[in-house]
Parts: structure tokens; C-alpha cells; sequence
């Protein structure tokens, strides 16, 4: 009778082994699509929160994400002002600038000006910088914001469906993808090439970046496009 166990104990082992075994895409799915911070991260696909720095109170709406590039972090750090941001990402060192349209850094090499992103004038803000490598294919969980999200894509594409029935595709050197505070959304890396993405949510310093939901339910839109 114990040689006969043995099989389907062997069986019952390789299909429990079997179900441990994830790709690092399904990691990221199985984790709700969130970001991790970079002080976790231990690959380079995935979405890991570089920094989540405090704006201060924007008194007037709309604002503009500005994004300009510097050859060291020393240069970036003399051009920064209140609302701004320094990043190592992508092979880039960044100051991000929440201002107003007119705004210019002083020195630095303009890569892009990315608005008008709605916030409520008066409130207090926060920035939250990922940088998002995605590979074909994978998924970021229906979720909303406390504020406006953007993304400056240098690699790759990714579909946006969101909870008014609209499609976005951000492309490298194509528009913009911006998604207003509370849209319900659901992010698909698509194409055939790997996403690398720079992402800002502008949040309301006083809630949380990002809120898994699960009370919408996307009609698979980005599936039905051509893209």
C-alpha cells in the first residue's frame, strides 16, 4: 500500500512545486500591479518608486511636469528649486519640476513638458516618481489615484483603458498619457517591445498614492484596439 501512495505523492509534490513557480511578470502581477520602492528591488523589470517628495500647496490649477535631463546629479542639484526632484533613471540624471507652463530650468536640456494636469488649487501635494519596465504583455490591477498621473515613455508602449471608456497608447515621441484624480484605470505593456517608462503621480499629499480597487471591471478595450 505504500508503493502505491508513492505516485501520486510524487504527483501532489510536482504540481505544489509547479504553482510556486512564477516568471518575474507574474510576480508583479500577483502583486495587484503596485509599485515597490527601489530599496526592494532586486531585477530590473517591475515598477519601483524612486522617490515621493513633497510639492507643497499648488494655489493654482492646472500645473505642468517638467522634465530636463543634466550630465551630473551636482549640475541638476544647482538648477533645482522648490518643487523639484532629482532622479538617476533609464541611463538619465533628471530634475522633475512641478511649475506652472512658463517655467525653465536654468541649464538643463529640456526632454519634455508634460500637461496640463489637474489638481485641486489649494491643496497640499506630493510627487511620486517610478520608473516602470514592463515586458510585453503584463499587467498593472484596476486601481485609482489622489490626483493626476502621467508617464514620459522612452521605450515601448503601453494601453490605458479607463473607467469613462476611453483607450490611451503612450508611445515614445508620441502624446502624452494623462489620467485625472480618481479615473479607474487598467494598464496593459503592449507592442513587442519592453516598456521603460517614467512615471509621476502628482497626489494629494494626505492620501495615498495609489488604491487597489476591485468594483470596476475593464472591458478588455486595449485588446480590441489596433494598436
Amino acid at each position: 500500500m505504500l508503493r502505491r501512495g508513492y505516485p501520486l505523492l510524487a504527483f501532489t509534490s510536482l504540481l505544489l512545486a509547479l504553482s510556486c513557480m512564477q516568471s518575474p511578470a507574474q510576480d508583479v502581477i500577483a502583486a495587484g500591479g503596485k509599485c515597490k520602492p527601489v530599496s526592494q528591488r532586486t531585477q530590473e523589470v517591475g515598477c519601483w518608486i524612486m522617490a515621493d517628495d513633497p510639492v507643497g500647496q499648488l494655489v493654482k490649477s492646472p500645473v505642468f511636469w517638467h522634465l530636463d535631463a543634466y550630465s551630473t546629479r551636482a549640475a541638476a542639484e544647482a538648477d533645482r528649486e522648490p518643487g523639484g526632484t532629482i532622479l538617476e533613471s533609464l541611463g538619465k540624471v533628471w530634475l522633475m519640476t512641478i511649475q506652472d507652463g512658463k517655467w525653465r530650468s536654468a541649464h538643463g536640456e529640456r526632454i519634455a513638458e508634460i500637461g496640463p494636469l489637474p489638481i485641486v488649487a489649494g491643496e497640499k501635494y506630493s510627487a511620486q516618481y517610478m520608473e516602470a519596465v514592463f515586458t510585453p504583455g503584463m499587467v498593472a490591477d484596476a486601481h485609482i489615484h489622489s490626483g493626476p498621473e502621467a508617464w514620459y515613455t522612452v521605450a515601448g508602449e503601453t494601453c490605458l483603458e479607463t473607467s469613462d471608456g476611453r483607450v490611451q497608447v503612450g508611445r515614445a515621441r508620441g502624446p502624452a498619457v494623462i489620467v485625472p484624480e480618481s479615473l479607474k484605470m487598467h494598464l496593459t505593456a503592449t507592442g513587442n517591445q519592453q516598456r521603460r517608462a517614467v512615471v509621476l503621480i502628482l497626489h494629494q499629499s494626505s492620501k495615498p498614492a495609489i488604491t487597489m480597487i476591485s468594483d470596476w471591471i475593464p472591458k478588455g478595450l486595449c485588446k480590441k484596439v489596433n494598436l
